[in-house]
């Protein structure tokens, strides 16, 4: 009992005392009133903030791999606006009315500014207020350009899954009066996956992950026996539904055997060997799905190629639905 009130007087008494945090020499030339964050080492070394960094970066480097660009820092990378703005352009399939190179502070503001008012535009319709502005994304804040690249994958459906709940204590340096004051803020950079990519109502199946999990074994039992019954026809056997479903194959064929049709082999990839691949295979098995009378998965085909167990089993669930009476 003891311990449990140690504990819970810890909780408590921790965040009142954030540990020391080092300040760079740079943040004592600040103007009076200017400020600069600062983000904590523990939260640097948080495994999900660095699988973030490095999902966003290979992300960049895949869609700009044409402009043979190669992102390896985001503060450095991207904070003059070229990397942004070829991005952007990528992305939205368009062309910014800006310089090229430029090499002034006020040039690359001015970049920075036409790429950010264009993103703005994108972003209007969901009304969310941006977490970055150009003094911040050209002053190298780095929870700034994490906020704006997640909100650019989010809209634009990056096939990649981002880490959920990943949040970092950041301390503010602000100079008042010749002297430099400091305050501690939790920023939070992602949610969860059905947050982040518009999808807010919730369903049984985050019920049955959040409060029964030992009921999950149950639903999965009842699908792997669902599927084996039609896939066994074609000499196939599920064991695993979080691997076996990723690369779509199973998910073509046994919409197929559901539907009673042979799906031609060239409509889709028997031996996929990319991600892209992939994703094509899962999406042509949705299209199956919509022919079929289905509604549209809420899940998204890069879900499931990147193994989240909970798309596959609502795509699974809802063929299980139409089709459990089948024999």
């Amino acid at each position: 009992m003891s311990d449990l009130q140690e504990e819970g007087k810890n909780a408590i008494n921790l965040p009142m005392c954030p540990a020391p945090v080092e300040v760079h020499p740079e943040d004592s030339l600040l103007e009076e009133n200017e400020e600069r964050t600062v983000i904590d080492p523990t939260s640097r070394d948080d495994p999900r903030f660095k699988e973030l960094v490095k999902v966003l970066i290979n992300w960049i480097n895949d869609v700009l791999v044409e402009e043979r660009i190669i992102v390896k820092q985001l503060e450095e990378d991207l904070y003059d606006g070229q990397v942004l703005q070829k991005l952007l352009e990528k992305l939205a399939d368009c062309k910014l009315n800006v310089a090229e190179v430029t090499q002034s502070e006020i040039g690359q503001k001015q970049k920075l500014q036409t790429v950010l008012e264009a993103v703005q535009e994108l972003l209007r319709p969901h009304s969310r207020p941006l977490q970055w502005t150009v003094d911040s994304i050209h002053g190298k804040n780095l929870v700034a350009i994490l906020h704006l690249l997640v909100a650019l994958a989010m809209h634009f459906r990056a096939p990649i899954h981002l880490p959920e709940h990943v949040s970092v204590q950041v301390v503010v340096v602000r100079k008042r009066e010749g002297l430099l004051h400091s305050s501690h803020v939790t920023e939070e950079l992602t949610t969860t996956t059905e947050m982040m990519m518009g999808r807010f109502e919730r369903d049984a199946f985050d019920t049955l992950f959040d409060h029964a999990p030992d009921k999950l074994s149950v639903v999965k039992k009842s699908l792997i026996t669902f599927v084996n019954k039609h896939l066994n026809k074609l000499n196939l056997e599920v064991t695993e539904l979080e691997t076996q479903f990723a690369d779509g194959v199973y998910l073509v064929l046994l919409m197929g055997l559901l539907e009673d049709y042979f799906v031609p082999l060239h409509n889709f990839y028997l031996t996929p060997d990319s991600f892209d691949q992939k994703v094509h295979n899962v999406s042509f098995a949705f299209e199956l799905m919509l022919d079929g009378g289905l509604k549209k998965p809420k899940a998204r085909p890069e879900d499931v190629v990147n193994l989240d167990l909970k798309s596959t089993l609502r795509v699974l669930y809802n063929l299980f639905t139409k089709y459990k009476h089948l024999e």
